[in-house]
C-alpha cells in the first residue's frame, strides 16, 4: 500500500513491478543479478480520484505514455529492495506534483522610477559608446 496523502493511497495490485538487469558497468554482479526495477502504473484503471487522474493525464511528462501508463525504471542502488523503494517514492512524487496548483501570475507594469533608471542607464551607455569613436582634430 503506497500512501500519497492523508486520504489517497494506492493498493499493491495497481502497481506492476518487475525485476530487470541494471545497465552500465558493475563487474560480474551486474550480469547475473536482476537488481533494477521496472515499475508500471496505469492511471486510467487505478483507484485514484477523478481529479488526480485528470491532472496526471494532462501533464506532459516523458514517463507517462499516451495510454496513461506511468513507467519508471529504478536502477540507482545495488539492491533490489532499495530500487523498489526508490521507484515507489518517485511514483508518489509524480502524483503529488500533479496536485500542486500553480499560483496565477498577475501582469504588472514597471514603476515610473524604474523606467527613469532604465532610460538613465541607457543614456550613460550610449554616451560611453559615443566616446569610442574616431578622434577628430
Amino acid at each position: 500500500m503506497l500512501k500519497i496523502s492523508n486520504t489517497v493511497s494506492l493498493n499493491d495490485w495497481e502497481i506492476q513491478m518487475t525485476a530487470i538487469r541494471a545497465q552500465g558497468s558493475g563487474g560480474q554482479n551486474v550480469n547475473k543479478v536482476s537488481s533494477a526495477i521496472h515499475l508500471q502504473f496505469d492511471i486510467k484503471h487505478s483507484t485514484l480520484p477523478a481529479i488526480y487522474k485528470e491532472r496526471l493525464l494532462a501533464i506532459s511528462d516523458s514517463r507517462i505514455s499516451k495510454d496513461g501508463v506511468i513507467t519508471i525504471k529504478a536502477q540507482q542502488y545495488r539492491t533490489q529492495e532499495q530500487n523498489k523503494e526508490d521507484a515507489l517514492a518517485r511514483l508518489a512524487d509524480i502524483i503529488r506534483a500533479a496536485m500542486v496548483v500553480q499560483k496565477a501570475r498577475r501582469a504588472t507594469k514597471p514603476t515610473r522610477a524604474s523606467k527613469e533608471r532604465r532610460l538613465k542607464a541607457k543614456g550613460m551607455k550610449a554616451q560611453t559608446k559615443s566616446l569610442r569613436g574616431r578622434v577628430r582634430d
